[in-house]
């Protein structure tokens, strides 16, 4: 294809007739009329003296359900079409095997640049729920792609954030991991239009509380660049000494929110040291996606009742998932499985350590005691149903109840 192809094209494939075959198929795929059932009663299955209780909220949110609708609808439009999408539609192995079955080709995001380069005006390409970088975008415009945009208008919101941070001269401080699509995409945009603006993406409350001293007190340079380099932590040109004087707080829209509030305050109390009470230098917006906080206040609300184990379903991959294990795992017994395969036994469970940033097999006599047992479940906003159904159903099973017997007793 000649350098001078037409621009991308946006297209719109929620039409009525496609979307009604769309909404049948993924409602195959991932619902679960069980789980739905069990929420409606109060959230809870009690069997002899085995006891499931659900958390309130769990499961997809409308964001991701969107960019799945999307996606389905992308290969039904263009059946006679490549149809390509950048990196994972979310983090969840079953939602992107069932696109990859459909024939959607995925790009690693090491390859992106490379591969998309040789797109061309025929192709079809879904950005993911995430978003993607400006840079690639650029790529996928040159090529005069086709364009299924799934963005979650979440994500939008921080990135119009960061880009006024960028207008008015204000550096984006980003919550979140540097190398996260996500996270990635939002730096890109706050560089701004013209490219100038200055963004640092910081993960811990060590990362803030090391900022927080070069804010009022300054420090070594050459060191600073060290902490934070790899991972396009900080924006080309980024000077500490210059580009700490005014600040403006954002993130990703998956992490902890408890954590982001407590690093917005950190920096806000850094830049009042220096500058004075009130001072304009610091900006904040709440970025936190509203199904993340409902996940994770659901989950705390889940913690006040008896329970003995905590289960959480989800990609390992997943951040928001991620951070619903993190809150478990300060009160109890807390295993973070991909799919019910991972209950190998009443014993053995196989699942992902965060500490170690790997799987690994525990086990455990809870799920083995002839005592009464109760068993938490929840899961992130990337997972669906069918799999919180499958974990539910596997518990039982082991405990000796079959299906059956958990489907009659909640009136199916």
């Amino acid at each position: 294809m000649s350098a001078t192809a037409a621009p991308s094209r946006r297209v719109n494939v929620r039409t009525p007739e496609v979307m009604e075959r769309v909404q049948a198929e993924v409602e195959t795929h991932y619902r679960s009329h069980l789980v739905e059932t069990i929420r409606t009663q109060g959230s809870l299955v009690q069997i002899g003296n085995t006891t499931v209780r659900l958390a309130r909220d769990f499961g997809f949110c409308y964001g991701v359900e969107r960019a799945i609708d999307l996606a389905y609808a992308a290969r039904r439009v263009f059946a006679d079409k490549r149809v390509f999408l950048l990196g994972e539609i979310i983090h969840n192995p079953e939602v992107n095997r069932q696109l990859t079955e459909m024939g959607i080709i995925s790009i690693p995001i090491s390859q992106q640049e490379e591969e998309c380069a040789k797109l061309n005006n025929d192709d079809v390409v879904i950005v993911p729920a995430f978003g993607a970088e400006t840079k690639l975008m650029k790529i996928i415009s040159e090529r005069g792609c086709m364009v299924v945009d799934t963005t979650c208008g979440d994500v939008m919101s921080v990135w119009k954030r960061v880009r006024n941070y960028a207008k008015t001269g204000f550096t984006s401080i980003i919550h979140g991991k540097a190398s996260h699509e996500e996270t990635r995409a939002t730096s890109s945009r706050a560089l701004g239009d013209s490219g100038n603006g200055q963004y640092l993406v910081i993960l811990t409350l060590a990362d803030v509380d090391y900022i927080c001293e070069y804010i009022h007190q300054g420090g070594d340079k050459e060191a600073f660049y060290e902490r934070f380099k790899g991972a396009d932590a900080y924006s080309p040109g980024f000077d500490p000494d210059i580009h700490l004087k005014q600040v403006g707080v954002a993130n990703q829209t998956t992490m902890l929110k408890s954590e982001t509030e407590e690093i917005q305050r950190r920096l806000q109390a850094a830049v009042e040291k220096r500058d004075g009470v009130g001072s304009k230098n610091f900006q904040v917006f709440d970025t936190i996606c509203g199904a993340t906080q409902e996940r994770q206040d659901s989950l705390f609300g889940l913690l006040q009742q008896p329970l003995d184990v905590l289960l959480v379903v989800g990609g390992y991959n997943s951040s928001n998932t991620t951070h619903l294990v993190e809150i478990g795992e300060q009160q109890l017994p807390t295993f973070f499985i991909r799919t019910a395969e991972c209950l190998t036994s009443l014993e053995e469970i196989v699942h992902f350590d965060l500490h170690l940033k790997a799987e690994k097999t525990s086990y455990s006599g809870k799920l083995a005691s002839t005592e009464p047992v109760m068993i938490g479940i929840t899961a992130g906003a990337s997972c669906p149903n069918n799999l919180i159904e499958d974990a539910l159903v596997r518990v039982f099973g082991l405990r000796g109840i079959d299906e059956a017997t958990v489907r009659a007793a909640v009136g199916l």
